[in-house]
């Protein structure tokens, strides 16, 4: 197996990074609610000079495909012999009257957190979070926590709606509640109203949200935030009207992360890719897909022969006092597919139920009606799931069908499992294996 370590001693590699510092994007909210120091989100730089790499701080503006050589924001040129493109994301913003107001943002980079955490030093006291995903809901629970009036929309009629199923959200959307934040689902926004700032926000059904205090008299408090965290967007304008062909969701490569270019790949956030299930292109800018997309080249190029199979998304939160994460496809987005399905739904404990420590804990598995393969499954529990559902994305790489599922082995100890008598996984499939 190719390690970067190898990889450098075979190439002469540097790493183009326009940002002051790469940052753990997942671990923003936490900053916000107090729980890390901005500090502790910064990657190490050694992670790349470690390697062998060098790390050139700059802006590319020209890719250079034509004669080989990027173009950086100071004029600087680096010659390549292969290029792998990494540009990753940004958030969508929809193109909404008032979205260009100042205290309309998004949350993806350093700039967005230091912003964030300088409102709420300059005592904002309302913010407005559009999107319940996961950094949705992490923000909401974050500003909440500060003391900000947080309301978290969704048009959705479920929170966490790309990996949830509505009758799997029901107490997630209690424990929103209990963590101060007002939440409305099926709602949109329409508009941004305001005379040089967002002062509210107007909703489908024509709700408006104010951002100011009724009796707000003190000219020197924060105005409240509008934060959109309603999806992302291929980072490609840099390619736009160039050779390399581009996809809808982003640069199109295929398995081995090789573009239409010779010598040019293409991974993570930035590449248009299928979803495992279906081989159909699907949204999956996540870290745990960019990952094994990049060691697909980096093996390749050490004279390996690897190929990405495709998104799974398994994929976790916290909310409140519930952990809830899944993976694979849900049924309400199989049966938008024309995918008919049936599902099995079981809740047992963490622990023995005698313990002290046993918390509830619910599945539902998801399988394809026609054939009985799992195609999808949901966790909600009061213990971490990301164990869980790396069980259920390894069933799915694995092609299990509920019958497999019941033969599943598994083990079993007071403090960290239901009794041997049963199991969360064999008890969903047993429900999945009785409507087939």
């Amino acid at each position: 197996m190719c390690s970067s370590d190898l990889l450098g001693k075979k190439f002469s590699m540097a790493v183009i990074r326009p940002e002051d510092h790469s940052l753990i994007y997942c671990a923003m909210p936490y900053v916000i609610e107090g729980i890390l120091p901005l500090e502790k989100t910064f990657k190490k730089d050694s992670l790349v000079t470690e390697s062998g790499a060098e790390l050139i701080r700059g802006k590319a503006v020209e890719a250079g495909f034509e004669n080989k050589s990027v173009l950086l924001e100071d004029e600087t040129r680096i010659g390549w012999d292969r290029l792998v493109v990494a540009t990753g994301a940004e958030p969508l913003v929809p193109p909404l009257k008032g979205v260009d107001f100042p205290n309309v943002g998004v949350f993806k980079s350093e700039g967005d957190l230091r912003s964030r955490i300088d409102h709420i030093s300059s005592g904002m006291k309302r913010a407005v979070v559009v999107g319940a995903g996961a950094i949705g809901i992490e923000l909401a629970s974050a500003l909440a926590g500060k003391g900000v009036e947080t309301h978290l929309v969704e048009r959705e009629n479920r929170v966490l709606g790309a990996t949830m199923d509505e009758d799997m959200t029901s107490k997630l959307h209690h424990e929103v509640a209990k963590e101060g934040v007002f939440l409305y689902l099926g709602k949109a926004v329409e508009e941004i109203r305001g005379s040089g700032g967002a002062e509210e926000v107007l909703l489908s059904g024509g709700e408006t949200l104010s951002l100011s205090e009724p009796d707000a008299c003190f000219a020197d408090v924060a105005p409240g935030a509008v934060i959109f965290a309603v999806g992302m967007r291929a980072s490609v304008d840099l390619f736009k009207n160039g050779p390399l062909a581009l996809g809808r969701d982003g640069i199109i490569v295929n398995g081995k992360m090789e573009t239409s270019l010779p010598g040019v790949y293409a991974v993570g956030d930035c590449v248009q890719f299928s979803s495992a299930l279906t081989g159909n292109p699907i949204p999956g800018k996540l870290a745990t897909n960019a990952v094994p997309m990049a060691k697909v080249p980096a093996a390749n190029l050490c004279g390996e022969n690897r190929s990405y199979g495709g998104f799974y998304n398994g994929a976790a939160t916290k909310i409140g006092d519930l952990y809830a994460g899944g993976s694979g496809i849900t049924a309400a987005f199989a049966e938008k597919n024309g995918i008919p399905t049936i599902s099995g739904v079981a809740s047992l404990t963490t622990a023995f139920p005698i313990m002290s420590n046993a918390k509830e804990i619910t599945l539902k598995l998801v399988a394809s009606k026609e054939t009985g393969r799992i195609i999808g499954g949901q966790i909600v529990g009061g213990e971490p799931v990301t164990d869980k559902v790396d069980v259920l994305s390894t069933m799915l790489r694995s092609q299990w069908t509920a019958e497999d599922v019941l033969d599943f082995s598994y083990s079993s100890q007071p403090w960290q499992s239901f009794f041997p008598a049963d199991n969360l996984f064999v008890a969903a499939a047993e429900k999945l294996s009785a409507s087939i």
